[in-house]
């Protein structure tokens, strides 16, 4: 199972309508959002560790702090999570892309921003908990994970070229602005695109 599908089953309809319910936003706009979101993370995880010293260091906080167990019972972490709960992560994972990507799929999803940004802190977690699953029960080194994150965002750019111009916007152009534009005309299509119209 890759990391997108391992992802997409441990929310499912009940972790979206949780994470809609936590943040007060429509279910419809979350799922969007989330559909969006899941993606941009795994990408800016690919680009970040794409180097020896940032697979290091991805590498070393999967063994720290996130060994999996947070998938045990995603419910619960989404319901007990401090409002904050992944902005470290978010810091490390966007930097100063997260203002940029929070504008963007808020405007694609038609949601504010803020509650983007909640969304995303609360799947931060999450993702990484996916990664450090994967990294323990396979055995993977640092060198294993770059490669493996390279492979998940080619998987995603395969199932959706839309998606794969969202990630080159948000991730590897420096604050031109054309993410908002190219992000806003896509809608919808690209929860379909991505999971084959499934939640």
């Amino acid at each position: 199972m890759d990391l997108m599908e391992m992802l997409t089953r441990q929310l499912g309809q009940d972790g979206i309508r949780q994470v809609s319910d936590r943040v007060g936003a429509d279910s419809d706009a979350t799922a969007k959002v989330i559909s969006a979101a899941l993606p941009v993370l795994v990408g800016a995880l690919a680009k970040n560790s794409a180097s020896a010293d940032g697979a290091s260091a991805l590498a070393g906080a999967l063994e720290r702090d996130h060994d999996g167990s947070i998938l045990e019972d995603v419910g619960g972490f989404l319901g007990r999570a401090r409002g904050n709960a992944g902005q470290d992560i978010l810091n490390h994972v966007l930097g100063g892309r997260q203002q940029t990507t929070e504008s963007a799929l808020g405007q694609m999803a038609g949601l504010d921003p803020s509650k983007v940004g909640m969304i995303l802190q609360l799947l931060a977690p999450l993702v990484l908990g996916a990664l450090g699953k994967q990294k323990r029960e396979a055995g993977l080194s640092a060198d294993d994970l770059g490669a493996m994150l390279g492979r998940e965002r080619r998987q995603v750019e395969r199932r959706a070229p839309e998606a794969g111009d969202l990630l080159t916007n948000l991730l590897d152009r420096d604050g031109d602005g054309s993410a908002l534009d190219d992000i806003a005309q896509m809608g919808a299509g690209l929860l379909g695109s991505l999971f084959g119209g499934k939640r």
